[in-house]
């Protein structure tokens, strides 16, 4: 006779299925997990599960549980359990419903690190602060951002701490530790190599080479600053800045202009002296502001001037009123900013720093 048999007569289980996972089940196999129908059950082990399982949960073969799976509500508030580990959520952020984001706000404060707000309007549509400084090439957006927060920056003469202050470009005044910066990207600053046989023109009525032929193609109508004759070669600037193209160019500012003169040698040891002194020219008294004697060579000689004279073929007239009249001239230097290496005929653009360099120099 089945054990099946021997368990209803006996009454020794409860009738029907198991009593819980562990009860009796038909025929006193221990439920579904346990020994089975007649004998061997459907699993071995307790409840549904079978070996391996733990109070109904699936667990691995050595005995342990399995993680969970997927982000569960966590057992106390404010907490989530997500594969078996419980973590608190961040507190809430309260946002005012008074500021205005944009598409570009997502990843930008509003607010300086401490919280500070200042009284600087925003421009409605314009642009954020630390975007107009990376682009003008101070630096990356966050290190703008530093020294926004710093209180290095200021908009209009005002120290700005937000980091989403919106700026316009192109109408207001923005400085970088008191330095401007030409923050408008439609404002062009470049530096030439002027070769000699160039007019300094834009177009010649004798065909002759201009700067034009250099510059290529240009959309924007650049403005030389200050002139170099035919024959004289070295530092030209051009922009598109007017303001700024005026002021340099014109002797009330007294931006300096630097050049190398080669001169036939012996020469006085007072040259320099005469020179500074003040030279007696058709149309008034010339000076330079400094002298030097750069290299001495046989019969030649270089020598360096420096003066914030703009006249026509100033430094030739000069020299040539001395006796010694110049072979070569180069110009070197416009106030802060420097030929280098830049070679004959090329062009580049000046940094954000000679452009700020050049607004402090005529007081911009």
């Amino acid at each position: 006779m089945s054990m099946s048999g021997s368990s209803r007569q006996s009454g020794a289980s409860s009738p029907g299925r198991s009593s819980g996972s562990g009860g009796s089940g038909r025929g006193g196999g221990a439920g579904r997990g346990g020994a089975g129908r007649g004998g061997a059950g459907r699993g071995s082990g307790a409840g549904r599960g079978g070996p391996g399982s733990v109070a109904g949960k699936r667990t691995t073969p050595s005995g342990r549980r399995s993680p969970e799976r997927g982000v569960q509500a966590g057992p106390r508030p404010g907490t989530i359990r997500a594969w078996g580990v419980e973590a608190e959520l961040a507190p809430v952020r309260q946002v005012s419903p008074e500021l205005n984001f944009g598409p570009d706000d997502d990843d930008d404060d509003d607010f300086g690190p401490g919280g500070e707000r200042d009284s600087l309007v925003d421009v409605p549509g314009g642009v954020r602060l630390q975007k107009v400084l990376a682009a003008a090439g101070i630096g990356s957006r966050r290190a703008c951002e530093e020294m926004i927060g710093e209180g290095r920056i200021e908009v209009d003469g005002e120290i700005v701490r937000r980091f989403g202050a919106r700026v316009d470009p192109e109408h207001q005044i923005i400085r970088v530790d008191g330095r401007r910066i030409a923050a408008s990207e439609k404002l062009v600053y470049v530096a030439l190599n002027k070769p000699p046989g160039v007019v300094t023109t834009m177009a010649d009525e004798r065909g002759r080479k201009t700067i034009a032929d250099l510059l290529g193609d240009r959309a924007e109508r650049l403005f030389h600053v200050g002139r170099l004759d035919y024959e004289t070669e070295g530092l030209m600037l051009l922009m598109n800045d007017g303001e700024l193209a005026h002021r340099l160019s014109h002797p009330r500012f007294g931006v300096l202009k630097t050049y190398l003169a080669d001169i036939s040698a012996p020469f006085p040891r007072d040259l320099g002296r005469q020179l500074m002194s003040g030279i007696e020219l058709d149309d008034g008294v010339a000076s330079a502001d400094r002298f030097r004697v750069v290299e001495r060579a046989g019969a030649r000689a270089l020598v360096e001037v420096t003066l914030h004279e703009g006249r026509k073929h100033i430094v030739r007239r000069m020299f040539a009123a001395v006796g010694y009249p110049v072979s070569r001239l180069v110009r070197t230097e416009v106030g802060p900013v420097a030929l280098g290496s830049l070679r004959s005929g090329a062009t580049r653009r000046l940094s954000s720093k000679e452009v700020g360099d050049l607004y402090a120099a005529v007081g911009l």
